[in-house]
Formats: structure tokens, sequence, C-alpha cells
């Protein structure tokens, strides 16, 4: 009798640990790795031209528990901001650079100044049957190639912004000679698939 309570207690902390565990929204190495700089440092972007980095980037991104007030969920917004700023580059995902969760940050070309929004554990809820063939697609994983890419030319979609707020919206334009927001959207949700660009190309 007293073996078992002391064995159910034991076990029973042993489950509270491992549940405190998951909810992190970070691995230990992953917390690591993203703190390893400062908020002024940007990240090494992983390229298909590398075989390891190719493999992270097919694989498929978990989601982000209890985000909003953890400190190197932050950090990790200011260095992938920081990522695209030195890159030249209109979006960027967590997984190009070696975070395989679902977040991404893309430009809102459809807004004045062109903001940066924090795109986190988004989902594409609904879309057109008809596609659009949008020209000159590229990445920063894949240097010096671009190709015409299948999108849709809106999407319905919800995802939470840095502060934990949930977001629905509808998002459109889907040409050059527009503000190709929908695009930049679709192209990095793509990414926490695994799946790239190149893989989407318009016959």
């Amino acid at each position: 009798m007293k073996f078992s309570k002391i064995h159910c207690l034991v076990t029973g902390i042993s489950v509270l640990l491992a549940s405190c565990k998951t909810t992190q929204p970070f691995a230990e190495a992953d917390k690591s790795f993203i703190v390893s700089a400062t908020a002024e440092t940007p990240f090494r972007v992983l390229l298909v031209t590398d075989r390891q980095d190719s493999v992270l980037l097919r694989k498929p991104c978990s989601d982000v528990k209890n985000f909003a007030a953890d400190s190197t969920f932050q950090l990790l917004i200011a260095r992938l901001k920081k990522t695209l700023e030195v890159e030249n580059g209109v979006g960027i995902a967590a997984t190009q650079v070696g975070i395989s969760k679902n977040l991404f940050l893309f430009m809102r070309l459809d807004l004045p100044d062109k903001p940066l929004h924090v795109a986190v554990n988004p989902r594409i809820v609904h879309h057109p049957d008809t596609t659009v063939c949008f020209e000159r697609d590229g990445c920063l994983s894949i240097p010096e190639r671009n190709g015409n890419s299948i999108r849709y030319p809106w999407i319905d979609v919800e995802y939470w912004n840095e502060k934990g707020e949930k977001i629905r919206e509808r998002l459109e334009g889907y040409s050059r000679q527009h503000a190709f927001t929908a695009i930049i959207f679709q192209h990095e949700y793509d990414h926490t698939k695994g799946i790239l660009f190149t893989d989407k190309l318009c016959k």
C-alpha cells in the first residue's frame, strides 16, 4: 500500500514535468540556437544547395505553443526581421533558418509603409478554385533562380500575431503590378509544409 502511493506520486510528478516540457514553445536545442546571439544578429539562411540544409527545408513544421510571453520567441522574431532586412526579402519562414516551427514573417505590400507581419500557426481556410501563374517567384533559400508558380489569386487565412492575437482576414494580390501580399503568404505558408516554389512551377 505504501509502495503503491509512493509509486503513484512519483509517476504523477513525472507526468507533470513532462507536460511542462511539452508546453514550452521551443525544444532546448532550438532555444540554445536562438539565444546564441543578439537581436541585431541575423541568422544564416538555409540553402537547397547544401545537402543538410535541403533536408531541413523539406521537413514539415510543428505548431508553436505558449509563445506570446516567451522571451526566446520574441528574440526569434527580432532576429528573423534582421535576417530579412539583410537579405532584402519580402518574407521568411522560421524553417529557413533551421527552426522547424509554423511561423513566418511576410511583408504587407497592401498596407501603407509595407509593414512586416508575423504569422504564427497559420492556416489557409478558404481559396478559389481558380489559380494564376505568378511571374518570377523566388526564394532566399534558392539563390539565383526564379520561376512562374501556380498560386491562388486570393486566400482567407487565420493566424496569430506575435502578441498572441488571432487574426482572420482575406489577402489578395496576385501579380507584380499590384500588391501581391496573398502570394507572399502562400509562398511562406508552403515553407511550413516543406514545399518550395519550384514544386509549383507553371507548365
